[in-house]
């Protein structure tokens, strides 16, 4: 282990890069310096992220869309406990705490490297993909989606998301992380070199990857599928079909248009980090050459489970119908008595 801890221990800061498990030295960062001022900026965007995605999943839960998406409002549920840790996270680290017994343990395992806030974050891509393969069943195989895709199934989806993040996450930190003299390294104790290469292989085979195939495949069916769709019923336009026909395939090409858009984020915004993340296991980069660019890619990658409730809030009719009355209330509710009290004296006057 003593081997492994000299090989690695200059290449901690890049290891800090999600999905990775953060290796950072927490005592290393200065109040001047351009580490304080990037985490200080993570902070924000967790606090900031944490706020939209309990607007929106109060949005989804009022409008009762949670019932019809379950995934949906599920997801909205991952990326808000993710931009909760992320803040949380951040906000013990610019504490500049001096790790030592037990508590310094805990805080190392669970916070500093990442672990809870990485086990929220794959159990988000977990679910997306969830998400994705339901609405691939219901649009190209309905018969066999309404036969077969039971509600608990849906719900055993959802959970599962959650459960499979936090085991993989933990077993990865606790076999690989430690707190030495104070400082948390996370992720950087293999038992050899092939474990290193093989683990950065699998993470961006499996969450990458195949996650992007999936998300690729499953979508151009559905887009395949709701064309044709579109074409018979256009040829049948003078049967005149029912504004409740009508409405339904609304919502529908709406649910399909945000998941795709959710799809493609994804893609662009974890494309760097995961890179990154597989030629540092790989050794194929230099960590002096990386420890400059890798901050830009970790905030790209926090961006994405941030600004995912805007993407709901603005292609969900209901939710946005919901947070723009929400709005649009309390404009009125702060009037001031004497505007009120005026409206009524004129509008009086005027019938007199």
């Amino acid at each position: 282990m003593a081997d492994n801890f000299s090989s690695s221990k200059d290449l901690f800061v890049v290891m800090t890069t999600v999905p990775a498990v953060d290796g950072d030295a927490l005592t290393s960062s200065s109040c001047g310096g351009f580490d304080f001022y990037f985490q200080f900026a993570v902070l924000i965007i967790g606090v900031i992220g944490t706020a939209t995605n309990a607007l929106i999943l109060y949005a989804l839960v009022a409008s009762k869309q949670h019932r019809k998406h379950v995934l949906i409002a599920n997801q909205n549920a991952l990326d808000l406990f993710s931009c909760l840790f992320l803040a949380i996270t951040y906000a013990v680290k610019l504490c500049n705490i001096q790790l030592a017994g037990r508590l310094g343990y805990w805080l190392c395992m669970l916070i500093l490297n990442y672990n809870m806030l990485y086990s929220i974050t794959l159990g988000s891509i977990i679910n997306l993909l969830s998400v994705t393969v339901e609405r691939y069943l219901r649009i190209v195989h309905p018969v066999f989606s309404k036969n077969k895709l039971k509600r608990w199934k849906i719900y055993s989806a959802a959970a599962f998301s959650w459960i499979f993040g936090f085991i993989y996450s933990n077993i990865l930190t606790f076999s690989s992380t430690a707190v030495i003299h104070g400082v948390c390294y996370g992720q950087l104790f293999y038992d050899s070199r092939s474990l290193k290469i093989i683990y950065g292989v699998w993470t961006f085979t499996t969450f990458y990857v195949i996650v992007l195939l999936i998300l690729i495949f499953c979508y151009g069916r559905i887009l395949v599928v709701i064309r044709h769709q579109a074409s018979v019923m256009a040829s049948h336009s003078a049967a005149g079909p029912s504004t409740a026909q009508t409405r339904s395939k609304q919502i529908q090409s709406n649910v399909i248009k945000t998941m795709i858009f959710v799809s493609v984020f994804y893609a662009v915004s974890w494309a760097p980090t995961t890179l990154c993340y597989l030629l540092v296991n790989l050794d194929a980069i230099n960590m002096t050459f990386v420890e400059s660019g890798f901050y830009a890619t970790q905030l790209i990658s926090f961006l994405y489970i941030c600004t995912n409730p805007l993407i709901y809030a603005i292609k969900l009719e209901p939710v946005k119908r919901v947070l723009v009355n929400l709005f649009f209330c309390r404009i009125n509710a702060q009037q001031p008595a004497e505007y009120i009290e005026m409206t009524g004296v004129r509008s009086v006057a005027s019938r007199v």
